[in-house]
């Protein structure tokens, strides 16, 4: 219930929408397009609270589970045909830093994935969730994530059938099919019925709205083969590799997907992405066939910022600290010293992914404690997020395993 607060809190602000909009969005424009399986777990959550005695119903939670899709790809969609004068100025957000390498790239040839996930400190602090999910249909589900959601949504998880997937999101995208199917009913049906990298293509297509657009980074066990599938509304795009690498720093790879939806200009080298992609294929390079779990461990705590050539954490890093940086993101609408940034991570190979295993940390991978109540006296401006906004201080590299109690 905290949490969904702090998502409620975080969301009305930015887009000038009550939580009654979002709730109205996800009964009449998202539930009759949801599979009937995920609408009775998403009602199941809803029954589990109300046991607990926390006040939400089913709508409250599918609109927790939209909360990347409806307030950053529906809103400016119905803003723009509303032609609203005032509404505020809104852009898709870029959340993670990730990379997928195989092949001569790594250690013993195996696939090597890792992530760490980048949003705001506010809903942040709380992405610190194992969840371990045996289905009666399709395939068992091991993934990080969030607090009552059914996906992992930042997005880092395997599956039994061989899978590993995860992703970052594409940004400054624009794009919404109202009569298309949420995109995490999607992602969470490719992560449970999908065998294959062509699977998981095909489930992701089908339905498609063009909310939380994304490049997948896709790796099949199996077989040593990995992908990068661009999906936005239009166009999609899918690159594939059993000797390579793919890197994701919130950047667009395909010239139709950045002409036609996006207004991101990828040869700016100061933003974010560009810097952070930079980086990724440096590290790449410079780590080719040694690259392996620890490597992986290292690289999302990295802190050398490739468009100043220099150690400092900041907006730039692969391990991201908004807090620190008075230039703030300006495409991700995130001001100076922006309580956002890397706030977990993790990183597994095709071994443990056998095994339904990877490591993970919670907090910043570089370790740093994010202490509120010091941010807040410095940075006034954000003292409306109080107090939502909370402590998230690092824990250790820890080893999760499917079936832990």
């Amino acid at each position: 219930s905290s949490a969904a607060s702090d998502v409620y809190k975080r969301q009305t602000q930015r887009t000038k929408r009550d939580w009654e909009f979002f709730r109205r969005a996800a009964r009449e424009m998202l539930w009759p397009k949801i599979d009937k399986e995920y609408q009775e777990e998403l009602a199941g959550i809803a029954e589990g609270l109300n046991a607990r005695g926390v006040p939400m119903d089913t709508w409250d939670v599918v609109a927790l589970n939209a909360f990347q899709e409806l307030p950053d790809y529906y809103v400016p969609w119905l803003n723009r045909r509303e032609k609203a004068a005032d509404a505020p100025r809104l852009a898709a957000p870029g959340n993670c830093s990730a990379f997928m390498a195989t092949g001569s790239y790594t250690r013993g040839g195996r696939i090597v994935m890792a992530h760490n996930a980048w949003t705001g400190y506010v809903p942040g602090q709380r992405w610190r969730i194992v969840f371990d999910i045996v289905p009666q249909r399709g395939h068992r589900i091991f993934m990080d994530g969030f607090p009552g959601v059914i996906v992992s949504d930042d997005d880092f998880g395997m599956n039994s059938a061989g899978l590993m997937v995860t992703e970052t999101t594409i940004s400054q995208f624009e794009g919404w099919n109202p009569n298309g199917k949420a995109e995490f009913v999607r992602a969470r049906k490719a992560l449970q019925y999908a065998r294959s990298i062509d699977d998981y293509v095909r489930i992701m297509l089908e339905g498609n709205n063009g909310g939380y657009a994304n490049d997948w980074l896709l790796g099949d066990r199996k077989t040593g083969e990995i992908a990068q599938f661009e999906l936005g509304l239009k166009n999609h795009r899918v690159w594939r590799t059993r000797d390579g690498y793919f890197v994701g720093a919130n950047f667009a790879s395909d010239p139709k997907v950045l002409a036609e939806e996006t207004r991101f200009d990828p040869n700016n080298r100061e933003t974010s992405p560009n810097a952070r992609r930079q980086r990724w294929e440096r590290l790449m390079k410079e780590w080719k066939g040694r690259i392996d779990v620890a490597l992986a461990e290292a690289f999302l705590a990295d802190h050398f910022d490739a468009f100043a050539e220099k150690e400092q954490p900041n907006e730039r890093t692969l391990c991201g600290h908004l807090e620190l940086s008075a230039r703030g993101e300006p495409a991700w609408e995130w001001g100076p010293y922006y309580p956002a940034g890397a706030v977990q991570a993790k990183a597994t190979d095709s071994q443990m992914a056998a095994e339904l295993s990877f490591r993970a940390r919670a907090g910043h991978p570089c370790g740093r404690d994010f202490l509120a109540g010091p941010f807040l006296q410095a940075h006034p401006q954000y003292s409306w997020m109080a107090p939502a906004l909370r402590d998230m201080k690092a824990g250790p590299w820890t080893l999760f395993k499917a079936g832990e109690k």
